[in-house]
């Protein structure tokens, strides 16, 4: 089967966003540490919870799930782009919500201090922007791949912090014939037809597609769905379910060229 474009999504398949969220939450309950005593690591899981409950209650919720962007992008987002009425909302809600997860998690812990809860919803978003991970075989698989065929980054999330984290890490963006970020396009993955819209930007098929993600719910799912070959990158050994089945299953990005190469000869 000939192969003629290779579809990328960008967190943790390419860029290494778990790493930069961990880091930037140890560096900020650090501080709170220091300041009250309190556990790092269960202030952290607290900050998280409530993040989490907190974000669930808001309108925006339904919207942030169908595109594709988490409770703690918006501890750091500014939701500044985007045509949606709801980004707008999103862009009113974050300073308070970051506000209020911070302080929540500090009052889990019995920390009653709503000042510290605004300094530290003010020093997350600034240590998460410090932080910029790629994997390490990333660069050397889109050099190789990139000599054969399309590439096209696919990814879920809001217009804005998608390109802050591409602006973050530019070598990434001149691999790519085309980028198309799913808060640009209104639907998220595993949405039929954000893949279709995709797959018209570098002139394709879904037969002439590979697509590789760490998320089966939205990757794997969405290419399934328009019969495109899809690759799961799992990295940290996860059990998945007969729910949704990957055409392919990988540990590393490097193992992606043979791969590749072996669906054109089947």
């Amino acid at each position: 089967m000939p192969v003629k474009a290779v579809l990328f999504d960008l967190d943790d398949t390419l860029l290494w966003d778990d790493r930069s969220v961990s880091e930037a939450f140890q560096a900020t309950c650090r501080y709170a540490s220091e300041a009250t005593g309190v556990d790092e690591k269960e202030l952290e899981a607290a900050v998280r919870r409530e993040a989490r409950a907190l974000y669930e209650t808001y309108e925006t919720y339904g919207f942030t799930q169908m595109i594709g962007i988490n409770p703690f992008e918006a501890l750091w987002g500014k939701f500044e782009r985007g045509e949606h009425s709801m980004f707008r909302k999103l862009q009113e809600l974050a300073p308070g919500y970051r506000q209020s997860a911070w302080t929540k998690g500090l009052a889990a812990l019995g920390v009653d201090s709503p000042g510290l809860g605004v300094q530290l919803a003010e020093m997350f978003p600034a240590q998460r922007r410090k932080l910029k991970y790629v994997y390490d075989e990333t660069f050397a698989v889109l050099d190789e791949l990139k000599q054969s065929y399309k590439l096209l980054l696919l990814t879920n999330g809001s217009p804005d912090l998608q390109q802050e984290k591409l602006d973050g890490m530019p070598e990434l963006i001149p691999y790519f014939d085309a980028i198309v970020i799913s808060g640009s396009f209104g639907e998220g993955k595993p949405s039929s037809k954000l893949f279709a819209h995709a797959l018209e930007q570098v002139g394709v098929t879904a037969e002439e597609g590979v697509m590789i993600g760490d998320k089966l719910t939205t990757d794997i799912l969405g290419a399934n769905r328009i019969g495109m070959t899809s690759v799961w990158i799992n990295r940290h050994g996860a059990i998945r379910n007969d729910e949704i089945v990957p055409s392919y299953e990988i540990e590393s990005l490097t193992e992606l060229p043979a791969l590749i190469r072996a669906i054109e000869k089947a």
